[in-house]
């Protein structure tokens, strides 16, 4: 806003004139007030501006000016506004008839030395009025003061003084030819041509100087003195001739000048076009007619200076789209596109105000500087100069179109060719127009030009709300298809006319006009219209409505609406109608019935028909008027009718009682009656008093049943909380590299609540109830309770600092994940660019500058989510928000997942739906009568605003509502039903208990003036009354803290029971309980949750303002809540609305008798209230509560006399004994003729009725329930017409309304929200049909113009949820989730568990002496190897035979068989810098490693093939390598480059080099793309290594797509469903081909070939972390040393291992598996020779004759060791290393699902482990599962049949000779190899229990057996490839001789022939 007057302005001189001209506008007569800113450019030298955005801070205005510029309180503008001078209004009258140009004026150079400034005269002395208003000047007699006009000021009148003589008269006659003048500057008298006196004065013309052209204005003298521009001089008969002085002009602004944005985006064009001349900049300053009362503010040169003023603006906001002039349609600019301005940028409010259009911005700029009417067709209309004003340009007339005439944008001069006015365009507005007929009309523009106004405009209003239904924009094809249409079928304007016509007579009498409701009539009526054109595409068109037809169609249509809607028709233009309308309406009577609305046709032959409607209904044009207001604006002008006192003739009506009484004095009365007395507090009847200090001294009971404070999180709230994480986890696994989770380890938040102390305070005690700052480890237990505060901030001025430090917080924590939640983030959405709209608001634009400033959006560890129960002003075109980070509160619907809660979300659909239930008593409400009342005092009080007239009623009602239930119950008929049963409820109830426990009644007053003056009305009448110990009231204003009376406090900290002494209540849900009036004020509801004690939320001030979606919802939010399920599940039955009273209820007699009658009533609502819509009168009685069904049968036959049926007491309160809640007790809308005929007036104590309980109930102490029920809404009439359910399954109307004021819908074609839309589909239909408005935060969020692709910030969410229902727990719990994460993103799950088989009685008999290194070799060799397994992971296995083992009892080894799969223990350790990952780690270091970047990576790969020949496979195997462009320095190609020889191998003599290891590393994986734990760049401390991934054919693009910097080695496809064991053994068979290809390649560069290094690494992809560990001090005992254990990397473990001594002498070397359970004792010896598993260092060259089993699928790796050792190498595992693994859940070993081959049925029952094999040829089920994998998992648990004898006979093992098998745990096997000259256990005096004889190849001979003992009756099994096989074996072996075989011995895998099954065959020793 600053003030941009290059320099020129000094503050002081600014604030002096704005003083002055406050002063002199206060002195003044006239209420046009001096320009302020003409005194501002008082320096000689000042240049025209060139077009500046000049923004003056003129707030000051809005208090002093605008608000005193009144007459006896009430500003009309009949004789003080002038709202568009009357300027140049018959400018070069003598030349506008021809075309022809204006004949240039050449003007005599001035005298030397003299003063050329515009505004002095030659002499240099000031001209200007505004210098010389308060000057005394003398003029000589017969001379008269007259304003001249400047062409080069426009925004000035220069002073003259001419003989009248030469000026017109009266008529516009008889002025003398000629001039004589005098210079009141100088005093230089007796000029005699006006040429000679213009040059004089400076005013520089450029045509002929000419006394009627340039004088204009008789200038008068106010009462104060001061002189001002008076009415125009009349040079010629003026047509607009007024009898009063001052002769005012309105001209709409339907000039193309103001470039008008309407929804769509395009500019305004109607049908046929309308030329535009003003540049888009320019052309604010020039049209929009400013009418503020500070008359023209802005005058210099055509600089547009949009004002600061905080006027009314009437309508919903300023058109004048000067900010962004050229939004374009189709790319065309708008200057040049056909528009008209929308013809309505004007509005008469009746008090200062701007125009305004439908659209965006508000600038408001001088008035226009010359009115030409209109250009010739096709005349090109240069841009004017600057020195020029630039004129206005009105419509022309739809015929002609002007679709050509491109405009120039660039500035020339130029000559301009004005047209004149026709007569019949203009309309005079009758004076006293409002006074006289009591209603100010609103003329809805519809098609066509408005003419002009002139006269009393103050006393209309013009609308633009329908005008763009009739431009039919253009939608793309595909939009016109789904909405049904066709491109061609457009409505015609007589359809139009006629639709309009329809539309207002079906709206009868009460209700208003609504945008949207006649949109969808207009779409509905052209798909009509396609579908016909559909159906006579054949035969002939079907003829439209012709012009000639259109009157007595119209006039027919009307007809039926009894006399509502009125049809004139005109024959030359709109004017004629309109003025005859106003014409009938000022001289009309009172008594006279007015239509509602007036619809005026101009049937013109040559433009074609025209129209629009006046609407003259008292309710609709008040209505109308009112809804185009902001919530802003008109809480503005309610405060401004308070400060002015117009409202004074309403409070005195309201100061005597509705019987006249004075107020006052009965109230004085009844207090002096009552002398010190008061109502006692509670427990007790209204009659009883109490001296005020025992009233304040007593105590109630306690309650402990309260179950507010415990904080929980509920199911639906976990739910959501999860999906606000799932889709921040989308969010980080998005790619697009936004988020990057793993980086965080904390989480930090901070919550922006709007401008609400109570919403700060609920929202500090969520936080601090759910210990979130605990769990985030943000703040200690202790002091979390005070730090609180530094999470939450208000947004208001003080947020600037607040937040700076919260951001440097997020500089400074790269670490922490930030979140910024934005609570109610709908409200104030305001952009900072919008200041100049402000209105001083103070909120203004805050949210804006912190949500969306640049910090914020590129801070890469800030989440921002905005919270909102009605997003939609965030979701429109503009929205930075992209759909899919919307999170949405789950659907409520399904009562059936619901039903372990005890409560359900009760909100506005199901109060729109509980209209439907048919019960006698609904939860909203509308008070008839009071509707009724207010309508008299409406038309009684036409200039207020009726929110204003609303109040005072409603103090008026609640005020004679406690005094009908108090002492004088003859009020009781005056006060509506409603009121009188709320008030009796609420201050009844404290007096049935000794708790005291009463209701909470919210009256919602948006205006903070009259809520204050609410609340001091009701406490005067209250303490009157002596009710102040009985309730409270409280004023809830948002920017103040609750205050409550300390005896209230008192009597609340006692229901808490534990508070501590200073406790007092911060938010509403402290005030549980309570018995009070919450006065609610301000402009939106923010949020605040109200206790269950919330009885009644009284809502009948919010009326047709609140016209948009979210206004209307968010005020009916107050009531929603959690409820009992009772309340949904079966209202009628169970909603007696008090809830469960059969528990807990009792009631009066009165009661009994409405109860009957409600049996009697239809239980239907069609009514508004109750069904019986029409029967209440003044004294009627309202709706009311009954009990249910159930009750209703319950009650004696005694209660259902039919005699006192109709005996109804008004307005009785049920009682419930000791309940705190009360039936809801208004009775039923009777009727008179039901209640005259015995109604017997009540008594006067009525409250004290008798409590009588239900039959069968005893009365209960406590709430027993805690009935959780919904509010009562009581609705204005407008609001509930809008919030009640429709019949037919039509969702309410008010969804269809706009969103929200800060929006505009796209089109006025598109589909309808329906019925069942769930919020994620509103959310893309209004992002689809919805823009952001000018001011709205987003607008500034344009979609790229080139690719039309919208930018959303991609870390923004949106949680959206019905209100009330939970979010701030919901997003609590997110943050803590959140944590849990990226906690759990830091940890990893290992398996933690104790070795097994070990036995440490027996020390190695090699001792080695402790903290070595590396092993010894020599005496390395000498330890024996331990053939017991200890990995965990084989703790089901068979055990391996040791002579210990034999000595062992059985039965402690092992407990009895685990069938069920074990759990395996495991357990969370966080990761360190040193771990490997899976794909879901981004991290900056390794993301090079990682690269995900393109597409075209994955090209970057080549494909090698690499063939070899394997002995044991027989045959040749081809291997594909899969190598990335940055690994190729790791191969040796051919020559030519193409060709793969050989992966490089570094040399044994290689020193050390601490970056690199030697060995290459091979990881088999599958099944595990992206949870494998590929990544080893952390883990290899980011050195160069060579890392292959060995995967299977038909898994390789996905392992290809997530790891493409990896070099894969793809086995061959016959490999695709083979186990592990494959993997292991083709690596190792390529690398040994390898080595030797490399060993012949170096020792070409003369290398031995025993220096190539043999060694690879092959580990698991489940490897995770890698340990060192140490013994620390070993004291005497060693059981006590602890272990002390440091993570490093894979690199230093595989370097420190690498660096063995002698390594080429070791076959195998590994680390040892990593345990909690790791002691000491475990540590002693730091070598060990035994069994290594899933991380090995595999010496190729020593171990090329052992080969693993590439069959296998399980103990691979056991069988490889067990023959290794047996052929004598070394295998060491070094005990100071360990490995840890991840516990990964997916993918690796997993077992195969075993299905049938052929399936029979879907649902078989599982396959067991015996039904693996069969008998051959037997019709046994066939397995799909390969045939090793099918005997593996068979043998493992066929123990039991195959080796009987073996089972926990540890001393008699199976020998399996040559392999080892898993057969179960039961077993002990003894492996024994076949080889000559193997180690093997010695097996003297074993006698085995069982002969296992497994693929045995040609060493095993029939002597080799012979060597071995076996038990009588231990059993073989002999498995061979096939049954010829088999056989063979058997006679090779010559196992006939002891072995006795029966033919049903033989078996085979279940597998089909072509799946190659196994055969085997058992057999007895004999």
């Amino acid at each position: 806003m600053g003030n941009s007057y290059a320099g020129q302005l000094k503050s002081a001189q600014f604030e002096e004139a704005l003083h002055n001209s406050i002063e002199a506008s206060l002195r003044c007569s006239s209420v046009v007030p001096r320009p302020i800113f003409s005194q501002l450019y008082l320096d000689p030298d000042q240049h025209p501006f060139s077009s500046a955005d000049v923004k003056p801070k003129v707030e000051d205005l809005d208090k002093d000016l605008v608000h005193r510029y009144t007459q006896n309180g009430s500003l009309d503008f009949s004789n003080n506004l002038t709202v568009n001078e009357m300027e140049d209004d018959e400018d070069d009258e003598e030349m506008s008839d021809s075309n022809s140009p204006p004949i240039p004026y050449s003007q005599k150079p001035a005298p030397e030395g003299s003063c050329t400034t515009d505004g002095f005269c030659q002499a240099g002395k000031d001209l200007r009025l505004v210098s010389l208003c308060m000057e005394q000047i003398d003029i000589p007699a017969g001379f008269l003061l007259v304003g001249a006009k400047s062409p080069n000021l426009p925004e000035h009148i220069l002073v003259c003084a001419v003989d009248k003589r030469f000026l017109p008269d009266d008529h516009g006659k008889n002025a003398l030819l000629g001039f004589s003048g005098n210079c009141i500057g100088c005093g230089e008298r007796g000029f005699r041509y006006f040429t000679e006196f213009s040059n004089h004065i400076n005013l520089k013309l450029t045509t002929q100087p000419k006394k009627q052209k340039h004088l204009k204005y008789y200038l008068v003298r106010s009462s104060q003195g001061v002189l001002s521009k008076g009415p125009l001089i009349c040079w010629k008969e003026c047509r607009s001739r007024q009898s009063s002085a001052t002769c005012h002009s309105m001209k709409p602004n339907s000039s193309g000048s103001s470039t008008v944005t309407p929804e769509n985006g395009t500019t305004n064009g109607y049908k046929s076009g309308f030329i535009q001349t003003d540049s888009p900049i320019l052309s604010s300053a020039n049209s929009a007619i400013n009418l503020s009362g500070a008359q023209d503010l802005t005058r210099n040169k055509n600089v547009v200076k949009p004002l600061a003023l905080s006027l009314q603006v009437v309508g919903k906001t300023f058109a004048a789209d000067a900010a962004n002039g050229n939004s374009s349609h189709g790319g065309k600019s708008s200057a040049s596109s056909s528009t008209p301005a929308r013809p309505g940028n004007y509005s008469l409010s009746p008090r200062p105000s701007y125009a305004s259009g439908d659209q965006a911005t508000m600038f408001i700029s001088g008035p226009p500087k010359k009115r030409h009417r209109g250009w010739y067709p096709g005349s090109p209309v240069p841009q004017p100069g600057l020195v020029v004003p630039v004129p206005t340009v009105r419509p022309l007339s739809r015929t002609e179109s002007l679709l050509s005439a491109p405009v120039p944008q660039t500035p020339l001069t130029g000559i301009l060719q004005p047209r004149p006015i026709p007569a019949g365009e203009t309309v005079i507005v009758p004076e006293n127009l409002l006074s006289n007929s009591g209603v100010r009309p609103v003329i809805l523009i519809g098609y066509g030009t408005l003419p002009y106004f002139y006269g009393n405009v103050g006393d209309i209003v013009v609308s633009p709300l329908l005008v763009n239904c009739y431009k039919i924009p253009q939608l793309e094809n595909k939009d016109l298809e789904h909405l049904g249409l066709t491109g061609s079928q457009l409505l015609s304007v007589e359809n139009m006319i006629l639709l309009t016509i329809q539309y207002l007579v079906r709206l009868g009498p009460d209700q208003i006009p609504l945008r949207e409701e006649f949109e969808q009539i207009m779409l509905k009526a052209m798909q009509e219209f396609t579908l016909r054109e559909r159906a006579l595409q054949m035969g002939a068109q079907c003829t439209p409505v012709s012009p000639g037809q259109l009157p007595w169609l119209a006039r027919l249509v009307a007809s039926v609406s009894q006399d509502l809607v009125h049809v004139i028709v005109t024959q030359n233009s709109l004017a004629e109608g309109i003025s005859e309308t106003l014409r009938t309406l000022s001289e009309m009577r009172h008594y006279q019935r007015l239509p509602d609305y007036v619809v005026a046709i101009c049937a013109s032959k040559i433009r074609g028909n025209e129209f629009c409607v006046v609407v003259l209904g008292q309710h609709q044009s008040r209505a109308l008027a009112e809804s185009m207001l902001t919530t802003s604006e008109f809480l503005k002008e309610i405060s401004y009718e308070l400060i002015t006192g117009k409202v004074s003739f309403l409070a005195s009506h309201f100061k005597t009682t509705s019987l006249g009484d004075d107020l006052d004095k009965l109230l004085d009365k009844m207090q002096q009656r009552r002398g010190e007395s008061v109502v006692t507090p509670f427990n007790g009847d209204l009659n009883e008093c109490v001296s005020a200090q025992e009233a304040a001294a007593m105590i109630p009971t306690q309650n402990l049943d309260l179950d507010n404070e415990t904080f929980q999180i509920y199911q639906p709230q976990l739910t959501v909380a999860r999906k606000l994480l799932s889709q921040v986890c989308a969010i980080a696994d998005s790619g697009s590299q936004s988020l990057d989770l793993g980086h965080f380890s904390k989480v930090d938040f901070i919550i922006i609540v709007p401008r609400s102390e109570v919403l700060v305070q609920q929202t500090l005690q969520r936080i601090r109830q759910s210990g979130v700052l605990v769990d985030l480890g943000l703040e200690e237990n202790g002091t979390a309770y005070q730090r609180a505060e530094k999470y939450v901030v208000r947004l208001d001025n003080e947020i600037q600092t607040k937040f700076e430090v919260f951001m440097r917080r997020v500089k400074q924590n790269p670490y922490t994940l930030f979140v910024l939640v934005h609570d109610n983030s709908h409200v104030e959405l305001t952009s900072v660019i919008s200041g100049s709209l402000s209105h001083g608001e103070p909120s203004h634009g805050l949210a804006d500058r912190v949500i969306n400033c640049r910090e914020v959006l590129e801070a890469f560890n800030l989440l921002v989510l905005q919270v909102s129960s009605f997003p939609y002003t965030l979701q429109t075109q503009q929205s930075r928000i992209s759909s899919s980070n919307e999170v949405h509160w789950i659907q409520l619907d399904s009562m059936e997942d619901m039903s372990c809660q005890e409560k359900l979300y009760f909100g506005l659909n199901e109060y729109s739906k509980s209209l439907q239930w048919g019960i006698t008593s609904p939860l909203l409400r509308c008070d008839e009568t009071f509707e009724k009342m207010v309508n008299t005092l409406l038309e009684r009080y036409p200039r207020l605003h009726s929110m204003v007239v609303r109040c005072y009623l409603l103090i008026q009602q609640y005020s004679e509502a406690l005094m009908a239930l108090t002492t004088m119950a003859s009020l009781r008929d005056h006060s509506t039903p409603e009121t009188l049963s709320i008030m009796d409820d609420l201050i009844s109830s404290p007096g049935k208990t000794r708790s005291g426990r009463g209701h909470m009644l919210i009256i919602r007053v948006p205006s903070v003036q009259l809520a204050m003056l609410a609340k001091e009305r009701l406490q005067e009448v209250r303490d009157k009354l002596g009710l102040q110990y009985r309730f409270e009231i409280i004023l809830g204003n948002p920017a103040s803290e609750l205050s409550v009376a300390t005896h209230f406090v008192a009597r609340l900290k006692t229901w808490r029971g534990n508070e501590p002494e200073e406790w007092t209540p911060r938010t509403y849900q402290d005030l549980e309980g309570l018995p009070c009036i919450v006065i609610l004020t301000g402009k939106d509801p923010l949020g605040e949750t109200f206790p269950r004690s919330l009885k009644y939320c009284d809502l009948r001030l919010i009326d047709s303002s609140y016209l948009t979606r979210t206004a209307l919802e968010q005020e009916v939010g107050l009531a929603c809540c959690y409820v009992s399920k009772e309340v949904i599940r079966g209202p009628a039955v169970a909603l007696d609305l008090s809830g469960k009273e059969q528990e807990r209820a009792t009631t009066s007699e009165n009661d009994a008798d409405e109860l009957l009658i409600d049996l009697e009533r239809p239980q239907s609502n069609s009514s508004a209230v109750t069904g019986t819509s029409g029967s209440i009168m003044e004294n009627g009685v309202s709706s009311s509560s009954t009990a249910d069904k159930s009750q209703k049968l319950s009650l004696t036959p005694g209660f259902q006399s039919p005699a006192n049926s109709v005996g109804l007491d008004e307005g009785v309160s049920a009682g419930t004994a000791g309940a705190g809640e009360t039936l809801k007790q208004e009775c039923d809308s009777l009727g008179p003729q039901l209640a005259s005929s015995s109604t017997s007036k009540p008594p006067p104590s009525s409250s004290g009725a008798r409590a009588l309980p239900w039959p069968g109930q005893a009365p209960r102490g406590c709430r027993g329930l805690h009935a959780a029920l919904p509010p009562v809404v009581i609705l204005s009439k407008a609001a509930y017409s809008l919030l009640g359910a429709p019949r037919g399954g039509k969702p309410p109307a008010s969804s269809s309304l706009l969103p929200h004021a800060d929006v505009a819908w796209v089109s006025a074609l598109r589909p309808l929200l329906h019925k069942d839309m769930s919020s994620e589909e509103q959310s893309l239909y209004y992002r689809q049909w919805t823009s952001a408005r000018q001011h709205h935060a987003d607008f500034s969020n344009q979609p790229d113009p080139a690719s039309g692709a919208r930018t959303c910030h991609p870390r923004r969410l949106l949680l959206t949820g019905p209100p009330q229902v939970g979010k701030t727990g919901s997003y609590l719990q997110f943050l803590r989730i959140l944590f849990r994460m990226l906690i759990r993103l830091l940890e990893v799950d290992v398996y933690d568990e104790g070795e097994i088989n070990t036995d440490h009685s027996e020390s190695s008999e090699v001792s080695q002496s402790e903290g070595e290194p590396w092993p010894d070799i020599e005496s390395f060799s000498k330890m024996p190897f331990d053939v017991s397994v200890h990995d965990p992971k084989y703790s089901l296995m068979s055990l391996v035979y040791t002579e210990k083992l034999a000595g062992v009892k059985q039965e402690a080894i092992k407990d009895s068989k685990a069938e069920e799969p074990r759990k395996r223990g495991t357990m969370s350790m966080m990761l360190t810098k040193y771990a490997a990952y899976n794909t879901f780690h981004h991290c900056e270091q390794c993301h090079q490693y990682m690269d995900f970047t393109s597409a075209a990576q994955m090209s970057d790969s080549t494909l090698h093939a690499f063939t070899f020949s394997s002995s044991m496979l027989g045959e040749e195997v081809q291997l594909y390598f899969i190598i990335p462009k940055s690994k190729e320095s790791h191969f040796v190609f051919s020559k030519q480059g193409k060709h793969l020889e050989s992966m490089r191998l570094p040399l044994v003599s290689d020193k050390q080099n601490l970056n690199a290891v030697k060995s290459p590393i091979f990881t088999p994986s599958s099944g595990r793309h992206e949870h494998g734990l590929l990544n080893l760049f952390h883990a290899m401390e980011g050195i160069s290594h060579l890392h292959l991934l060995v995967v299977k054919e038909y898994e390789m693009p996905l392992y290809r797509k997530y790891w493409p910097n990896h070099i894969m080695l793809v086995l061959p496809g016959m490999f695709n469903n083979a186990g592990v064991g494959a993997a292991r053994f083709l690596i190792k068979e390529l690398s040994y081909h390898n080595l030797e290809l490399e060993r012949n390649r170096l020792e070409e560069l003369g290398v031995k070939r025993q220096c190539v290094w043999p060694f690879i690494v092959v580990m698991d992809d489940s490897c995770v972390l890698w340990n060192i560990h140490s013994v620390q001090d070993q004291s005497s005992q060693p059981m006590e040393a602890g272990v002390s254990s440091k993570n490093v990397s894979l690199k230093s473990v595989l370097q420190h291992i690498e660096a063995t001594p002698k390594i080429i002498h070791y076959a195998i070397l590994g680390i040892q598996k990593w345990s909690s359970k790791l002691t000491s004792q475990s540590l002693k010896a730091p070598f060990s020779r035994c069994h290594v598993h899933d991380f090995i260092l595999l010496n190729i060259d020593l171990t090329q004759n052992v080969q693993y089993d590439f069959n296998r699928y399980f103990c691979e790796d056991v069988d490889f060791n067990l023959r290794t050792n047996s052929s004598g190498l070394l295998i060491c595992r070094f005990n100071n290393f360990s490995l840890m693994k991840k516990h990964v859940q997916v993918g690796g070993q997993r077992d195969f699902i075993i299905k049938p081959k052929i399936m029979v049925s879907e649902s078989l029952a599982p396959i067991l482990p015996l039904q693996y094999v069969c008998a051959p040829d037997s019709e046994h089920t066939l397995l799909a599962a390969p045939a090793q994998f099918l005997l593996e998992k068979f043998l493992q648990h066929a123990s039991y049949k195959l080796f009987p004898k073996a089972i926990h006979n540890f001393k008699s093992p199976v020998l399996a000779i040559d392999c080892y098998l898993n057969i179960g745990p039961e077993v002990a096997i003894c492996y024994v190899s076949s080889r000559p000259h193997s180690s093997n256990v010695s097996c003297e005096g074993v006698f085995f229990s069982g002969l296992l004889l497994y693929l045995c190849d040609s060493f095993v001979g029939a002597d080799l057996l012979k060597k071995f003992n076996f038990l009588k009756g231990a059993t073989l099994c002999v498995i061979c490839q096939d049954r010829s096989s088999l056989r063979q074996t058997i006679v090779r072996l010559e196992l006939e001789d002891e072995w006795q075989f029966r033919l049903r011995d033989e078996f085979q895998t279940a597998n089909s022939s072509d799946d190659k099954p196994l055969y085997f065959l058992t057999g007895r020793h004999v």
